[in-house]
Protein backbone atom coordinates (compact mmCIF):
# COMPACT_ATOMS: atom_id res chain seq x y z
CA UNK A 1 0.00 0.00 0.00
CA UNK A 2 1.04 3.46 -0.80
CA UNK A 3 1.87 5.54 1.53
CA UNK A 4 -0.97 8.39 2.28
CA UNK A 5 1.34 11.50 2.29
CA UNK A 6 1.87 10.57 -1.95
CA UNK A 7 -1.45 11.67 -2.59
CA UNK A 8 -1.46 15.02 -0.75
CA UNK A 9 -2.39 18.00 -3.26
CA UNK A 10 -0.27 19.13 -5.60
CA UNK A 11 1.72 22.36 -4.26
CA UNK A 12 0.73 26.20 -6.63
CA UNK A 13 4.28 25.64 -7.86
CA UNK A 14 3.99 22.82 -8.79
CA UNK A 15 3.18 22.28 -12.55
CA UNK A 16 4.08 18.55 -13.40
CA UNK A 17 4.30 15.41 -10.94
CA UNK A 18 4.85 11.78 -10.68
CA UNK A 19 2.97 9.89 -8.51
CA UNK A 20 4.33 6.51 -7.39
CA UNK A 21 5.97 6.06 -10.79
CA UNK A 22 6.78 2.16 -11.53
CA UNK A 23 8.28 0.83 -14.67
CA UNK A 24 9.49 -2.23 -15.49
CA UNK A 25 10.99 -3.73 -18.36
CA UNK A 26 10.59 -7.71 -18.11
CA UNK A 27 12.56 -8.50 -14.95
CA UNK A 28 14.18 -5.06 -14.95
CA UNK A 29 12.51 -2.83 -12.40
CA UNK A 30 13.75 0.43 -13.56
CA UNK A 31 11.67 2.91 -11.47
CA UNK A 32 10.50 1.95 -8.25
CA UNK A 33 7.46 4.15 -6.50
CA UNK A 34 9.46 7.78 -7.56
CA UNK A 35 7.37 10.87 -6.56
CA UNK A 36 8.96 13.87 -8.29
CA UNK A 37 7.66 17.87 -8.89
CA UNK A 38 8.35 20.09 -11.37
CA UNK A 39 8.00 23.47 -10.17
CA UNK A 40 6.88 26.60 -12.02
CA UNK A 41 9.77 28.99 -13.33
CA UNK A 42 12.40 27.36 -11.53
CA UNK A 43 15.05 24.63 -12.52
CA UNK A 44 14.48 21.25 -11.05
CA UNK A 45 17.86 18.81 -11.55
CA UNK A 46 17.88 15.36 -11.33
CA UNK A 47 21.28 13.81 -10.62
CA UNK A 48 22.03 10.15 -10.38
CA UNK A 49 24.49 7.71 -12.47
CA UNK A 50 23.60 5.85 -15.53
CA UNK A 51 21.06 2.92 -14.98
CA UNK A 52 19.66 5.15 -12.10
CA UNK A 53 16.28 5.57 -14.26
CA UNK A 54 16.94 9.09 -15.02
CA UNK A 55 15.91 9.25 -18.69
CA UNK A 56 13.31 6.35 -18.22
CA UNK A 57 11.82 9.15 -15.41
CA UNK A 58 11.82 11.84 -18.25
CA UNK A 59 10.99 9.57 -21.04
CA UNK A 60 7.78 9.03 -18.78
CA UNK A 61 7.13 12.18 -18.12
CA UNK A 62 7.54 13.54 -21.90
CA UNK A 63 5.79 10.40 -23.61
CA UNK A 64 8.14 8.43 -25.10
CA UNK A 65 6.87 5.59 -22.97
CA UNK A 66 4.20 4.78 -20.34
CA UNK A 67 4.82 4.11 -16.74
CA UNK A 68 3.68 0.39 -15.99
CA UNK A 69 2.08 2.08 -12.38
CA UNK A 70 1.27 5.13 -10.74
CA UNK A 71 0.17 8.63 -12.38
CA UNK A 72 1.20 11.74 -13.74
CA UNK A 73 -0.29 14.99 -12.96
CA UNK A 74 -0.29 18.43 -14.79
CA UNK A 75 -1.80 21.46 -13.30
CA UNK A 76 -2.88 18.81 -9.78
CA UNK A 77 -4.57 16.72 -12.96
CA UNK A 78 -4.03 13.27 -14.20
CA UNK A 79 -2.75 13.34 -17.80
CA UNK A 80 -1.62 10.51 -20.07
CA UNK A 81 0.40 11.27 -22.71
CA UNK A 82 -0.06 8.79 -25.43
CA UNK A 83 2.98 9.84 -27.49
CA UNK A 84 5.77 13.08 -27.74
CA UNK A 85 3.72 15.04 -29.53
CA UNK A 86 0.48 14.32 -27.47
CA UNK A 87 3.16 15.82 -24.63
CA UNK A 88 4.63 18.73 -26.69
CA UNK A 89 0.97 19.81 -27.54
CA UNK A 90 0.54 20.30 -23.94
CA UNK A 91 3.81 22.25 -23.44
CA UNK A 92 5.98 19.67 -22.83
CA UNK A 93 9.32 19.27 -24.76
CA UNK A 94 12.72 16.82 -24.00
CA UNK A 95 15.74 17.66 -25.30
CA UNK A 96 17.79 13.61 -25.53
CA UNK A 97 20.82 13.45 -24.95
CA UNK A 98 22.07 12.18 -27.84
CA UNK A 99 21.67 14.72 -30.73
CA UNK A 100 18.36 13.95 -32.67
CA UNK A 101 19.53 16.34 -35.96
CA UNK A 102 19.45 15.38 -39.45
CA UNK A 103 22.69 15.78 -40.60
CA UNK A 104 22.35 16.45 -44.27
CA UNK A 105 19.91 19.47 -43.63
CA UNK A 106 20.86 22.82 -42.69
CA UNK A 107 19.45 24.67 -39.42
CA UNK A 108 16.21 25.87 -40.25
CA UNK A 109 15.06 23.32 -41.65
CA UNK A 110 16.15 21.39 -38.15
CA UNK A 111 14.51 23.98 -36.20
CA UNK A 112 11.07 23.46 -37.83
CA UNK A 113 11.23 19.56 -38.94
CA UNK A 114 7.97 18.11 -39.03
CA UNK A 115 6.53 21.90 -37.93
CA UNK A 116 6.81 24.09 -41.15
CA UNK A 117 5.70 27.63 -40.83
CA UNK A 118 3.31 27.90 -44.47
CA UNK A 119 2.23 30.46 -46.31
CA UNK A 120 -1.32 31.28 -48.24
CA UNK A 121 -1.61 28.04 -50.54
CA UNK A 122 0.04 25.33 -47.63
CA UNK A 123 3.72 26.07 -49.42
CA UNK A 124 6.68 26.25 -46.72
CA UNK A 125 7.69 29.98 -45.63
CA UNK A 126 11.24 29.11 -45.81
CA UNK A 127 11.83 33.20 -45.38
CA UNK A 128 10.29 33.54 -42.18
CA UNK A 129 11.65 30.37 -40.39
CA UNK A 130 14.94 31.46 -41.52
CA UNK A 131 14.24 34.81 -39.96
CA UNK A 132 12.98 33.09 -37.07
CA UNK A 133 15.83 30.78 -36.86
CA UNK A 134 18.53 33.38 -37.16
CA UNK A 135 16.26 34.97 -34.03
CA UNK A 136 16.88 32.01 -32.16
CA UNK A 137 20.87 31.91 -32.68
CA UNK A 138 20.71 35.42 -31.62
CA UNK A 139 19.39 35.15 -28.48
CA UNK A 140 21.92 31.64 -27.77
CA UNK A 141 24.58 33.97 -28.48
CA UNK A 142 25.72 31.71 -31.33
CA UNK A 143 26.30 33.45 -35.10
CA UNK A 144 25.70 30.24 -37.03
CA UNK A 145 23.62 30.96 -40.06
CA UNK A 146 20.24 28.82 -40.75
CA UNK A 147 21.51 27.82 -44.21
CA UNK A 148 24.47 26.31 -42.75
CA UNK A 149 24.14 22.07 -42.92
CA UNK A 150 24.52 20.67 -39.96
CA UNK A 151 26.95 18.33 -41.01
CA UNK A 152 29.03 20.91 -40.89
CA UNK A 153 28.88 22.44 -37.51
CA UNK A 154 31.36 20.67 -34.46
CA UNK A 155 29.06 18.81 -31.78
CA UNK A 156 29.07 21.38 -29.35
CA UNK A 157 27.31 23.86 -31.94
CA UNK A 158 25.35 21.12 -33.15
CA UNK A 159 23.88 20.92 -29.75
CA UNK A 160 23.06 24.24 -29.97
CA UNK A 161 21.00 23.88 -32.72
CA UNK A 162 18.83 21.27 -30.22
CA UNK A 163 17.90 23.56 -27.79
CA UNK A 164 16.93 26.29 -30.30
CA UNK A 165 14.45 23.54 -31.91
CA UNK A 166 13.41 22.97 -28.52
CA UNK A 167 12.50 26.57 -27.57
CA UNK A 168 11.37 27.42 -31.01
CA UNK A 169 7.94 25.26 -29.41
CA UNK A 170 7.36 27.82 -26.74
CA UNK A 171 7.34 24.79 -23.98
CA UNK A 172 6.37 25.74 -20.45
CA UNK A 173 8.43 22.54 -19.34
CA UNK A 174 11.70 21.91 -20.89
CA UNK A 175 13.19 18.41 -20.01
CA UNK A 176 17.13 18.82 -20.95
CA UNK A 177 18.99 15.44 -20.49
CA UNK A 178 22.19 16.40 -20.54
CA UNK A 179 21.94 19.61 -23.03
CA UNK A 180 25.85 20.80 -21.56
CA UNK A 181 27.97 17.87 -22.36
CA UNK A 182 29.57 18.99 -25.67
CA UNK A 183 29.87 22.32 -24.99
CA UNK A 184 32.15 24.43 -23.06
CA UNK A 185 32.58 26.33 -20.25
CA UNK A 186 31.22 29.89 -22.01
CA UNK A 187 28.96 28.22 -24.08
CA UNK A 188 27.36 26.65 -21.22
CA UNK A 189 27.18 30.14 -19.50
CA UNK A 190 25.36 31.03 -22.29
CA UNK A 191 23.36 28.40 -22.24
CA UNK A 192 22.98 29.09 -18.59
CA UNK A 193 21.66 33.09 -19.51
CA UNK A 194 19.00 31.40 -21.49
CA UNK A 195 17.73 29.10 -18.98
CA UNK A 196 17.70 32.13 -16.59
CA UNK A 197 15.48 34.20 -19.30
CA UNK A 198 13.04 31.20 -19.60
CA UNK A 199 12.44 31.15 -15.91
CA UNK A 200 11.42 34.61 -15.75
CA UNK A 201 8.88 34.23 -18.34
CA UNK A 202 7.59 31.72 -16.57
CA UNK A 203 9.09 28.33 -18.10
CA UNK A 204 9.98 25.12 -16.04
CA UNK A 205 12.90 23.56 -16.36
CA UNK A 206 13.90 19.83 -15.72
CA UNK A 207 17.99 19.68 -16.23
CA UNK A 208 19.87 16.47 -16.18
CA UNK A 209 23.51 16.64 -15.48
CA UNK A 210 26.90 14.97 -14.97
CA UNK A 211 28.96 17.60 -14.53
CA UNK A 212 27.62 18.17 -11.19
CA UNK A 213 29.14 21.64 -10.14
CA UNK A 214 27.62 22.92 -13.29
CA UNK A 215 24.61 22.06 -12.36
CA UNK A 216 25.07 23.29 -8.74
CA UNK A 217 25.08 26.91 -10.49
CA UNK A 218 21.92 26.79 -12.34
CA UNK A 219 19.49 24.16 -10.13
CA UNK A 220 16.74 25.50 -7.62
CA UNK A 221 15.69 22.17 -6.59
CA UNK A 222 17.75 18.96 -6.39
CA UNK A 223 16.33 15.42 -6.91
CA UNK A 224 18.63 12.04 -6.68
CA UNK A 225 17.79 9.06 -7.81
CA UNK A 226 19.58 5.45 -7.29
CA UNK A 227 18.68 2.23 -8.87
CA UNK A 228 15.23 3.28 -9.57
CA UNK A 229 14.43 4.92 -6.20
CA UNK A 230 14.78 8.50 -5.52
CA UNK A 231 16.94 8.91 -2.29
CA UNK A 232 17.43 12.32 -1.60
CA UNK A 233 15.14 15.78 -2.65
CA UNK A 234 15.95 19.25 -0.48
CA UNK A 235 15.68 22.93 -2.00
CA UNK A 236 19.29 24.34 -3.22
CA UNK A 237 19.99 26.29 -0.35
CA UNK A 238 20.20 22.75 1.78
CA UNK A 239 22.76 21.12 -0.84
CA UNK A 240 26.54 21.14 -1.87
CA UNK A 241 28.48 19.00 -4.05
CA UNK A 242 29.08 15.99 -1.23
CA UNK A 243 25.56 15.59 -0.72
CA UNK A 244 24.99 15.06 -4.15
CA UNK A 245 27.75 12.39 -4.58
CA UNK A 246 26.91 10.87 -0.99
CA UNK A 247 23.06 10.05 -2.63
CA UNK A 248 23.88 8.91 -5.98
CA UNK A 249 26.99 6.75 -4.78
CA UNK A 250 27.10 6.13 -1.43
CA UNK A 251 30.62 6.95 -1.32
CA UNK A 252 32.76 9.90 -2.22
CA UNK A 253 34.27 9.33 -5.62
CA UNK A 254 37.71 10.87 -6.67
CA UNK A 255 39.02 10.94 -9.92
CA UNK A 256 42.21 10.06 -8.95
CA UNK A 257 45.82 11.65 -9.41
CA UNK A 258 48.99 11.61 -11.34
CA UNK A 259 50.15 8.29 -11.52
CA UNK A 260 53.81 7.76 -10.00
CA UNK A 261 56.26 4.83 -9.02
CA UNK A 262 57.67 4.31 -12.21
CA UNK A 263 60.07 5.91 -14.59
CA UNK A 264 58.42 7.51 -18.20
CA UNK A 265 60.23 6.16 -21.56
CA UNK A 266 61.87 7.62 -24.83
CA UNK A 267 59.29 10.29 -26.67
CA UNK A 268 56.66 8.35 -27.82
CA UNK A 269 54.91 11.01 -29.96
CA UNK A 270 56.69 14.14 -31.25
CA UNK A 271 54.51 17.10 -32.76
CA UNK A 272 56.96 19.25 -34.31
CA UNK A 273 55.41 22.95 -35.60
CA UNK A 274 51.83 21.27 -36.48
CA UNK A 275 49.36 23.56 -38.24
CA UNK A 276 45.68 22.66 -39.92
CA UNK A 277 44.11 24.79 -42.02
CA UNK A 278 40.60 26.11 -41.30
CA UNK A 279 38.66 24.43 -44.07
CA UNK A 280 35.80 27.09 -43.76
CA UNK A 281 37.76 30.40 -44.02
CA UNK A 282 40.78 30.81 -46.33
CA UNK A 283 44.30 32.02 -44.90
CA UNK A 284 43.23 30.73 -41.24
CA UNK A 285 44.49 28.34 -39.34
CA UNK A 286 43.04 26.19 -36.88
CA UNK A 287 45.98 24.74 -35.45
CA UNK A 288 49.10 26.87 -35.78
CA UNK A 289 52.50 26.03 -35.28
CA UNK A 290 51.93 23.55 -32.69
CA UNK A 291 55.28 21.55 -31.07
CA UNK A 292 54.41 18.49 -28.15
CA UNK A 293 56.08 15.84 -27.34
CA UNK A 294 54.73 13.04 -25.06
CA UNK A 295 56.71 10.57 -23.67
CA UNK A 296 55.64 6.64 -22.66
CA UNK A 297 54.29 6.55 -19.65
CA UNK A 298 53.05 10.19 -19.77
CA UNK A 299 49.43 11.51 -19.55
CA UNK A 300 49.24 15.09 -21.19
CA UNK A 301 45.72 16.42 -21.01
CA UNK A 302 44.73 19.38 -23.46
CA UNK A 303 42.03 21.91 -22.41
CA UNK A 304 40.55 24.53 -24.28
CA UNK A 305 37.17 26.57 -24.73
CA UNK A 306 35.17 25.45 -27.76
CA UNK A 307 37.29 26.83 -31.11
CA UNK A 308 40.89 26.57 -29.02
CA UNK A 309 41.86 23.90 -31.31
CA UNK A 310 41.80 20.58 -29.05
CA UNK A 311 39.59 18.76 -31.31
CA UNK A 312 41.74 19.45 -34.87
CA UNK A 313 44.99 18.70 -33.38
CA UNK A 314 43.81 15.27 -32.56
CA UNK A 315 41.98 14.21 -35.72
CA UNK A 316 44.86 15.92 -37.63
CA UNK A 317 47.62 14.13 -35.60
CA UNK A 318 45.31 10.49 -36.24
CA UNK A 319 44.81 11.36 -40.07
CA UNK A 320 41.54 12.23 -40.34
CA UNK A 321 42.79 15.37 -41.38
CA UNK A 322 46.24 16.69 -43.42
CA UNK A 323 48.04 19.17 -41.99
CA UNK A 324 48.94 22.33 -43.75
CA UNK A 325 52.92 21.86 -42.85
CA UNK A 326 54.67 20.10 -39.80
CA UNK A 327 55.49 16.85 -38.84
CA UNK A 328 54.14 13.60 -36.61
CA UNK A 329 56.62 11.62 -35.47
CA UNK A 330 55.68 8.32 -33.96
CA UNK A 331 58.64 6.43 -32.28
CA UNK A 332 61.41 7.20 -34.65
CA UNK A 333 58.79 6.79 -37.66
CA UNK A 334 57.72 9.95 -39.31
CA UNK A 335 53.21 9.19 -40.47
CA UNK A 336 52.74 12.73 -41.23
CA UNK A 337 51.57 11.17 -44.60
CA UNK A 338 50.41 7.69 -42.93
CA UNK A 339 46.83 6.92 -43.25
CA UNK A 340 44.40 5.73 -40.24
CA UNK A 341 44.51 2.30 -40.42
CA UNK A 342 48.61 2.79 -41.29
CA UNK A 343 48.81 4.79 -38.09
CA UNK A 344 46.68 2.42 -36.09
CA UNK A 345 49.25 -0.54 -37.31
CA UNK A 346 52.17 1.46 -36.07
CA UNK A 347 50.51 1.76 -32.60
CA UNK A 348 48.61 5.61 -32.60
CA UNK A 349 44.83 5.99 -31.99
CA UNK A 350 41.92 8.11 -30.98
CA UNK A 351 38.90 7.80 -29.35
CA UNK A 352 36.98 10.41 -30.60
CA UNK A 353 34.81 13.23 -28.86
CA UNK A 354 31.45 11.59 -30.86
CA UNK A 355 31.31 8.08 -29.72
CA UNK A 356 27.27 7.25 -31.18
CA UNK A 357 28.74 8.54 -34.52
CA UNK A 358 32.53 7.69 -34.91
CA UNK A 359 33.23 5.37 -32.85
CA UNK A 360 30.41 2.84 -32.63
CA UNK A 361 28.67 0.78 -35.39
CA UNK A 362 24.88 0.98 -33.59
CA UNK A 363 23.71 -2.55 -35.62
CA UNK A 364 26.80 -4.48 -34.30
CA UNK A 365 27.31 -5.98 -30.85
CA UNK A 366 28.89 -5.21 -28.56
CA UNK A 367 31.75 -7.98 -29.34
CA UNK A 368 31.74 -6.92 -32.56
CA UNK A 369 31.89 -3.00 -31.84
CA UNK A 370 35.32 -4.23 -29.38
CA UNK A 371 37.11 -6.74 -32.03
CA UNK A 372 36.23 -4.45 -35.56
CA UNK A 373 39.90 -2.40 -35.17
CA UNK A 374 41.63 -5.90 -34.59
CA UNK A 375 39.93 -7.68 -37.51
CA UNK A 376 43.61 -8.29 -38.66
CA UNK A 377 44.90 -10.01 -35.67
CA UNK A 378 42.16 -12.75 -35.96
CA UNK A 379 41.87 -13.29 -39.84
CA UNK A 380 43.57 -15.15 -42.05
CA UNK A 381 43.15 -15.82 -46.00
CA UNK A 382 40.02 -13.95 -45.71
CA UNK A 383 38.63 -16.09 -43.23
CA UNK A 384 38.15 -14.75 -39.15
CA UNK A 385 39.17 -17.44 -36.28
CA UNK A 386 35.70 -16.83 -34.33
CA UNK A 387 37.89 -18.22 -31.35
CA UNK A 388 40.37 -15.98 -31.19
CA UNK A 389 37.87 -13.19 -32.06
CA UNK A 390 36.11 -14.20 -28.93
CA UNK A 391 38.49 -14.84 -26.37
CA UNK A 392 39.75 -11.15 -27.65
CA UNK A 393 36.61 -9.79 -26.52
CA UNK A 394 36.29 -11.79 -23.43
CA UNK A 395 39.42 -10.26 -22.33
CA UNK A 396 38.50 -6.58 -23.25
CA UNK A 397 35.49 -7.22 -21.74
CA UNK A 398 37.16 -7.85 -18.59
CA UNK A 399 39.96 -5.47 -19.00
CA UNK A 400 37.60 -2.32 -19.13
CA UNK A 401 35.28 -3.34 -17.05
CA UNK A 402 32.28 -3.12 -19.32
CA UNK A 403 28.92 -4.19 -18.20
CA UNK A 404 26.84 -6.13 -20.31
CA UNK A 405 24.94 -9.53 -20.92
CA UNK A 406 28.37 -10.61 -22.92
CA UNK A 407 29.70 -9.75 -26.50
CA UNK A 408 26.48 -10.53 -28.34
CA UNK A 409 24.57 -7.62 -26.44
CA UNK A 410 23.25 -5.10 -28.66
CA UNK A 411 25.51 -1.60 -28.66
CA UNK A 412 22.71 0.39 -27.70
CA UNK A 413 21.69 -1.86 -24.57
CA UNK A 414 24.69 -0.46 -22.99
CA UNK A 415 24.94 2.88 -20.91
CA UNK A 416 26.50 5.47 -22.01
CA UNK A 417 29.44 5.07 -19.35
CA UNK A 418 29.96 1.62 -20.93
CA UNK A 419 29.60 2.46 -24.23
CA UNK A 420 32.48 5.07 -23.90
CA UNK A 421 34.35 1.83 -22.06
CA UNK A 422 33.59 -0.37 -25.51
CA UNK A 423 35.17 2.70 -27.28
CA UNK A 424 38.60 2.58 -25.48
CA UNK A 425 38.47 -1.02 -25.06
CA UNK A 426 38.19 -1.47 -28.78
CA UNK A 427 41.44 0.79 -29.57
CA UNK A 428 43.36 -0.75 -26.33
CA UNK A 429 42.76 -4.18 -27.99
CA UNK A 430 44.91 -2.90 -30.98
CA UNK A 431 47.87 -2.60 -28.14
CA UNK A 432 48.66 0.84 -28.89
CA UNK A 433 51.86 2.69 -28.04
CA UNK A 434 49.94 5.98 -27.79
CA UNK A 435 46.24 6.55 -27.39
CA UNK A 436 44.19 9.80 -27.74
CA UNK A 437 40.88 10.62 -26.63
CA UNK A 438 38.19 13.23 -27.30
CA UNK A 439 36.59 14.28 -24.41
CA UNK A 440 36.44 10.73 -23.22
CA UNK A 441 33.88 11.44 -20.10
CA UNK A 442 31.20 13.55 -22.24
CA UNK A 443 28.22 12.09 -21.62
CA UNK A 444 28.99 9.71 -18.76
CA UNK A 445 28.61 9.95 -15.25
CA UNK A 446 31.27 10.78 -12.13
CA UNK A 447 31.35 6.86 -11.27
CA UNK A 448 32.15 6.18 -14.70
CA UNK A 449 34.26 8.71 -15.54
CA UNK A 450 36.40 7.51 -12.83
CA UNK A 451 36.86 4.26 -13.81
CA UNK A 452 37.78 5.45 -17.10
CA UNK A 453 40.55 7.51 -15.63
CA UNK A 454 41.94 4.96 -13.02
CA UNK A 455 41.78 2.70 -17.14
CA UNK A 456 44.16 5.14 -18.39
CA UNK A 457 46.50 5.72 -15.10
CA UNK A 458 46.96 1.68 -15.35
CA UNK A 459 48.05 1.96 -19.41
CA UNK A 460 50.05 4.34 -18.74
CA UNK A 461 52.24 2.81 -15.80
CA UNK A 462 52.14 0.18 -18.34
CA UNK A 463 54.14 2.13 -20.50
CA UNK A 464 51.09 3.78 -22.58
CA UNK A 465 51.72 7.61 -23.63
CA UNK A 466 48.01 8.89 -23.10
CA UNK A 467 46.68 12.40 -24.22
CA UNK A 468 43.25 13.32 -23.79
CA UNK A 469 41.29 16.98 -24.39
CA UNK A 470 38.21 18.30 -22.00
CA UNK A 471 36.52 20.93 -21.62
CA UNK A 472 36.06 20.42 -17.42
CA UNK A 473 38.45 22.20 -15.56
CA UNK A 474 38.33 19.55 -12.60
CA UNK A 475 39.84 16.62 -15.20
CA UNK A 476 42.76 18.31 -15.49
CA UNK A 477 43.46 18.24 -12.03
CA UNK A 478 42.70 14.85 -11.71
CA UNK A 479 45.00 11.88 -13.50
CA UNK A 480 47.56 14.43 -15.73
CA UNK A 481 51.39 15.27 -15.70
CA UNK A 482 51.25 18.14 -17.52
CA UNK A 483 47.98 19.94 -18.35
CA UNK A 484 48.81 22.16 -21.84
CA UNK A 485 46.03 24.98 -22.25
CA UNK A 486 45.12 25.76 -25.97
CA UNK A 487 43.83 28.81 -27.26
CA UNK A 488 43.24 29.59 -30.64
CA UNK A 489 45.39 26.86 -32.27
CA UNK A 490 48.30 27.31 -30.06
CA UNK A 491 49.48 26.28 -26.67
CA UNK A 492 49.37 29.21 -24.46
CA UNK A 493 50.42 27.56 -21.45
CA UNK A 494 51.80 24.70 -19.98
CA UNK A 495 51.15 23.56 -16.05
CA UNK A 496 51.94 20.78 -13.43
CA UNK A 497 49.70 19.25 -11.45
CA UNK A 498 49.91 21.89 -9.11
CA UNK A 499 48.38 24.45 -10.74
CA UNK A 500 44.45 26.02 -9.73
CA UNK A 501 41.18 26.05 -11.55
CA UNK A 502 41.65 29.52 -11.81
CA UNK A 503 45.12 29.57 -13.53
CA UNK A 504 44.37 27.03 -16.24
CA UNK A 505 41.09 29.34 -16.95
CA UNK A 506 42.72 32.37 -17.01
CA UNK A 507 45.33 31.26 -19.79
CA UNK A 508 42.24 29.93 -21.91
CA UNK A 509 40.94 33.26 -21.96
CA UNK A 510 37.91 32.30 -20.16
CA UNK A 511 35.88 34.60 -17.61
CA UNK A 512 36.42 33.14 -13.85
CA UNK A 513 34.40 35.92 -12.87
CA UNK A 514 31.80 33.27 -10.84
Amino acid sequence: MHNDTHKQPVANDVILSARNVEKRFGAVHALKDVNFDIHRGQVTTLFGENGAGKSTLMKILSGVIAPSDGEILLEGEPVSFLSPSAAEALGITIIHQELSLAPNLNVRDNVFMGRELTRVGNAVDFREEAYQAQLLMEELDEPIHPLTPVEDLRVGQQQIVEIARALSKNSRILIMDEPTSALSASEVETLFKVVRDLKKKGVSIVYISHHLEEALQITDHAVVLRDGAMTAYAPRSDIDLQWIVRHMVGEQFDLGSPPTGYTMGDVALSIQQLSVSDDKVAGRYVVSDLSLDVRAGEIVCIYGLMGAGRTELLECVAGRTRQSHGDIVLGANDISHCSIAQRINRGLVLVPEDRQRDGLVQTMSVGQNLSLASIQAFTQKGFTSSSVENEMVTSAIDKVHIKTDGGEAAIGSLSGGNQQKVVIGKMLATHPDVIMLDEPSRGIDIGAKAEVFKLLSEGARQGLAVIFSTSEVSECLSIPHRILVMSKGKVSAEFGPGVTKEEIMAASGESVAA
